[in-house]
């Protein structure tokens, strides 16, 4: 391990943690997958985070999340989400796994069926997590209704307070320089993985939403005045200011760690060219993305997430701007919980091809 990782490790391992995944989640070589594509790709699967079948890359941002919530002393937790938000759902599991109340606003892109219930909420259910569906207005945007969320879990947080409560607000996709420090960490970690299997990536690659995941790698790579050039194949659609605020955030999340920022907009490599038709709206790339990882390795990506970042991954490759043979990392966050949720979302993923 190089003394640039071990001074990562050092600020990060300073802040509060609850102990939930399971660490360092693997990396290892695409074999089949490397030879059909003339690239050396490996894959780093988050989904194996712990601490339960249905994990994913939320557990490592809640780790630190939920560390500093019992260091404050809180006992409820609040976080919002689309229905079928694997966010939400791995915030219930933390709660119950730490012994703490998780209450849940979570806004409709896909209406939900109460006679058939799927997936995340499904597993919602099963956790006891106190749920509120709040349903877009007419003439409202999807904006405007997670606003809303926010704005009826900070009331009920209120409410609660005045009666004794400690309550913790975890914002969208546990987007904040608390969570993002996580990945600050988890990039600490690939490279020592990397360093271990002599590998040395030219490209990593992962979805992104709201951004913390990458945001906190980025913090990960300035510590370490690595190369390697980050790529966020977007999962919904990004106003131009996008790149502003993942600097800013990453920069937080740097200063929160007790170090100087230096990050700027155009550190970040973010394409928007695979999110279409729209966020937990599938894609035939996506959908073509997840039958190719399954068929080549038996790995299974999701519709709303992953499968589009694959797709991204896959398009760089096709379209040339990944050389034959270059080293490419895959940061597999999980959510295949999402193949299993409502037709609208898995599209034609069910029909033989």
């Amino acid at each position: 391990m190089t003394d640039k990782i071990k001074a990562l490790y050092a600020l990060t391992l300073a802040k509060p943690q609850a102990h939930l995944g399971f660490y360092p989640t693997p990396l290892y070589k695409l074999e089949r997958l490397s030879k059909h594509l003339g690239v050396a790709l490996y894959i780093k699967r988050d989904d194996f985070s712990g601490m339960s079948l249905f994990g994913g890359n939320k557990i490592r941002k809640l780790e630190f999340i939920m560390g500093d919530a019992l260091e404050k002393g809180c006992d409820t937790i609040f976080t919002y989400g689309a229905t079928q938000s694997n966010h939400a759902m791995q915030t219930a599991t933390a709660c119950r796994r730490l012994g703490l109340t998780p209450i849940l606003y979570l806004n409709t892109y896909v209406e939900p069926d109460e006679k058939d219930i799927r997936s995340n909420m499904l597993l919602g259910r099963i956790l006891g997590a106190e749920t509120h569906v709040v349903r877009s207005e007419p003439g409202q945007s999807e904006a405007q209704t997670e606003a809303r969320c926010v704005e009826m879990g900070r009331a009920h947080a209120l409410r609660l307070e005045q009666a004794g409560h400690r309550c913790y607000d975890v914002p969208l996709g546990g987007a904040s320089h608390v969570g993002a420090a996580a990945f600050t960490q988890g990039y600490g970690e690939l490279m020592e993985q990397c360093q271990t299997l002599d590998v040395q990536p030219e490209y990593v690659f992962c979805g992104a939403g709201t951004g913390s995941t990458l945001a906190g790698m980025m913090a990960g790579r300035h510590l370490l005045a690595d190369k390697a050039q980050l790529v966020g194949i977007t999962v919904s659609k990004k106003g131009p200011d996008y790149e502003d605020r993942l600097a800013k955030l990453c920069n937080k999340t740097l200063a929160w760690l007790g170090s100087d920022p230096g990050v700027s907009a155009d550190d970040f490599t973010i394409d928007r060219g695979y999110f279409l038709p729209g966020y937990e709206q599938p894609s035939q790339a996506a959908s073509d993305a997840i039958r190719l990882l399954a068929r080549q390795e038996g790995l299974m990506l999701d519709p709303v997430y992953t499968g589009k970042a694959f797709a991204g991954l896959l398009g760089w490759i096709q379209d040339g701007k990944i050389k034959p043979g270059s080293q490419v990392v895959f940061w597999h966050t999980g959510g295949a919980t999402a193949l299993f949720a409502e037709q609208e979302i898995i599209g034609d993923l069910s029909q033989e091809k």
